[in-house]
């Protein structure tokens, strides 16, 4: 199977001396295309800052992270901006939807700031898989907690992209609707071949991936 992403000797260092904080710690990390990869540790192992480091939101002080054949630290800038829009869909905890635009306008709007048309078949495809075809012209203040969320997928999904990162996209949600969004999370991976990593602290939540890697005071241990 086609590697998709490759991370290695990732190490991101805080300070230096006795207050040195070695949030990853040489991280080596592969990702197959296709897989659904669940990232599990404890607050202040370093999985949040290892997802930065796979998203190009954050520089590691030694280590390269590569995407579809791309090297993160050969990009500048604008051109990482423009990639991560392109090849990276996100999914926050905190679902990151703009107030005054409609469950429409959100999903396409990162594809907008592209100037790229689109795809409306693909689109309300997954708007069906999701089930949000009945809140398409809500605003995100009249939808619930997992309704937020799943628009938040389908943003993530809209564009495409490469692979798609999840920071604790349960987190906020009751336990019922966590089951439901990760639900969606693994059909929309079956579905559309879409590659996912997805950090989490919740044992139950990691064994809905087809993959889970442990994390450890900045290492990974299993």
């Amino acid at each position: 199977m086609e590697s998709i992403l490759k991370a290695a000797g990732l190490k991101k260092y805080y300070g230096s001396g006795d207050a040195q904080v070695r949030a990853l710690d040489g991280v080596d990390l592969e990702v197959q295309r296709g897989t659904f990869t669940a990232i599990i540790g404890t607050s202040g192992s370093g999985k949040s800052t290892l997802l930065n480091m796979l998203g190009g939101l954050d520089t590691p002080t030694e280590g390269s992270v590569r995407i579809s054949g791309t090297e993160l630290a050969g990009l500048d800038r604008e051109q990482a901006t423009i990639f991560r829009r392109k090849q990276i869909g996100f999914v926050f905890q905190n679902y990151n939807l703009i107030p005054v635009l409609t469950v429409w306008e959100n999903i396409v709007f990162p594809l907008s700031l592209d100037g790229q048309r689109p795809d409306r078949s693909f689109i309300m495809k997954v708007v069906k898989l999701l089930g949000l075809e009945g809140k398409l012209d809500s605003l995100p203040g009249h939808l619930s907690g997992g309704q937020q969320q799943r628009v938040a997928i389908a943003r993530a999904l809209a564009a495409k992209p490469a692979i798609i990162l999840a920071d604790e996209p349960t987190g906020n949600l009751d336990s019922r609707t966590s089951d439901d969004v990760m639900g969606l999370l693994q059909m929309s991976s079956r579905e559309f071949h879409q590659t996912i990593v997805m950090i989490t602290h919740n044992p139950e939540i990691a064994q809905r991936a087809d993959r889970v890697v442990r994390i450890e005071d900045g290492r990974i241990v299993a």
